[in-house]
């Protein structure tokens, strides 16, 4: 449905949503779930991405999960959405709470590994690209350093 609004005009109305959503998290402080994908290429090069609204970092891919979603499934859709990348396997990293616009916040993080080049939607990322895991683009969100730091602690395991 959203895709009839013409790209131009959906990027600009992304960062008024935002913006709304974060004062409503703020007040209303709803229970959150969401996902979020490490995507790596078969070199181990790491997927981020940047929005088109919000703070201007490189993010790892992924969203919220629908009331009665499968979180797998949502981090399927999510990438598939915002990169146009086909996922067929997930691994489960780990579920993380933490809070997003001061409401509490459930995330499942995932891992996969692809050989599709990422394509931005150039509505909601306006960049999306690997890069090697030893010099990753700065600036990163928190979120993503924490659940990268989170990722590589079970890598050592």
């Amino acid at each position: 449905m959203l895709h009839l609004i013409p790209a131009p005009v959906h990027r600009m109305l992304l960062p008024i949503a935002f913006r709304v959503r974060h004062v409503w998290r703020k007040f209303a402080k709803p229970q959150l779930t969401g996902c979020a994908v490490i995507v790596s290429d078969h070199e181990g090069s790491i997927l981020l991405m940047r929005h088109s609204y919000g703070p201007r970092v490189w993010a790892l891919p992924g969203g919220g999960v629908a009331r009665g979603e499968d979180p797998a499934a949502a981090a399927q859709r999510e990438i598939f959405e915002e990169v146009g990348i086909e996922l067929s396997r997930l691994s489960l990293v780990t579920v993380l709470e933490d809070t997003i616009s001061g409401a509490p916040n459930t995330t499942h993080l995932f891992a996969a590994t692809t050989d599709q080049y990422p394509r931005a939607d150039r509505r909601e990322v306006l960049e999306a690209k690997f890069f090697p895991r030893h010099s990753l683009p700065e600036p990163q969100g928190t979120q993503t350093r924490v659940r990268l730091d989170v990722w590589r602690e079970t890598l050592q395991r």
